[in-house]
């Protein structure tokens, strides 16, 4: 288990500079392809994920730590300038999860500045991007604080474990490109855990481009916390479990051959089932709108005419992921322009590609 090691190695508050400091970073949102959905224990997927991660959908997070002035240290969370006490208790459920690991944290007071550029909570994973920043500011921190720097391997598996507790999509946010997360025995290292990088990446994937189509920018009507619970009595689960195993080493093989057939067959399938779950759960529920149904329905007629290798993922929400390569995205622009932003709330989109992963700022 990682968290014996990591309480191991604990900078405990005796240990840690008494200094007051900021840690700022940028951490991506990702899209997974092969879904997970479905958890046991404490946040560990029922089958492995692969997802490409984003460069555009981001957060921003800042922390600025001071010696705590009173007996409790206080935190206080700003969300795009206001404060949010709802999110603050959150963070402050996880830091408490987390005690063990983070010792030093009780001798401080903490201030979060957080900011999305994409709306919150509306099938976007943005709770992948804001947690995944926020352990890396904590990570950070524990390095300033402890004077020792850092090994970047081994920082950022670590924030894979951490960012997982605090959001399960989290962990694949960590890395550049593409991840894989949940145990795949056909790649060396995978983990329930964490997450790992796919660096064996056909170029196409290095460039690839997501358009987000923004059909509602309202909070979910179903949290994903509540979504993944009902598969413990959804009767398709063990075979959906089998599938995305299966679904997880094709696609991985896909993702290093280049073969876009492949990958628009795949992934649309993909897709189709995580909703499809969510209709046969008990009780069901539809985070798809008419809108998304239609503009479904125009980029397959699209494809149909234009021979392009353009497909659809959707999350947990009812937006949008058009995913193609680089080399078609005049074409495939002019199409959204043209044709799917009457479908968009407010004609809202986001021109997204794949990316290098978070970094400080």
């Amino acid at each position: 288990m990682l968290k014996t090691l990591y309480v191991r190695q604990a900078l405990k508050p005796e240990d840690a500079a008494t200094l007051s400091g900021t840690a700022a970073w940028q951490s991506p949102s990702n899209i997974a392809l092969v879904k997970y959905w479905g958890k046991h224990g404490h946040q560990l997927p029922n089958n492995p994920s692969v997802s490409l991660t984003l460069a555009e959908a981001f957060t921003r997070t800042q922390l600025l730590w001071s010696p705590k002035e009173g007996k409790t240290g206080r935190m206080l969370f700003r969300f795009h300038g206001q404060e949010e006490p709802s999110f603050a208790e959150k963070m402050k459920k996880f830091l408490e999860s987390q005690a063990e690991v983070f010792p030093f944290l009780a001798a401080y007071d903490l201030e979060v500045e957080s900011s999305n550029s994409f709306p919150h909570s509306s099938g976007i994973a943005s709770s992948a991007s804001s947690m995944s920043a926020f352990v890396l500011c904590l990570l950070d921190m524990e390095v300033r604080l402890s004077g020792q720097p850092p090994d970047e391997e081994a920082f950022s598996r670590k924030a894979s474990w951490l960012a997982r507790q605090a959001s399960g999509s989290a962990a694949r946010s960590l890395f550049p490109y593409a991840s894989l997360w949940g145990q795949c025995d056909k790649v060396e290292g995978s983990s329930q855990e964490t997450a790992i990088a796919l660096t064996d990446l056909h170029p196409v994937f290095r460039t690839y481009r997501d358009s987000i189509l923004i059909v509602h920018s309202g909070v979910k009507t179903v949290s994903s916390r509540a979504g993944h619970a009902l598969m413990e009595g959804n009767p398709f689960a063990p075979a959906r479990y089998a599938q995305a195993k299966a679904n997880t080493v094709r696609l991985i093989g896909i993702l290093k051959s280049g073969n876009l057939e492949d990958f628009v067959e795949l992934v649309e399938s993909e897709a189709l089932q995580l909703h499809a779950l969510m209709m046969a759960s008990t009780p069901s529920f539809i985070l798809m709108k008419p809108e998304t149904l239609q503009i479904i329905e125009k980029l397959r007629q699209f494809r149909h005419e234009s021979g392009l290798p353009l497909c659809f993922t959707l999350d947990a929400g009812p937006n949008v992921h058009l995913l193609y390569p680089d080399e078609i995205r005049t074409q495939v622009q002019e199409f959204i322009r043209t044709q799917l932003l009457p479908h968009c709330e407010d004609g809202q989109w986001i021109d997204d590609h794949v990316g290098k992963g978070p970094f400080r700022y």
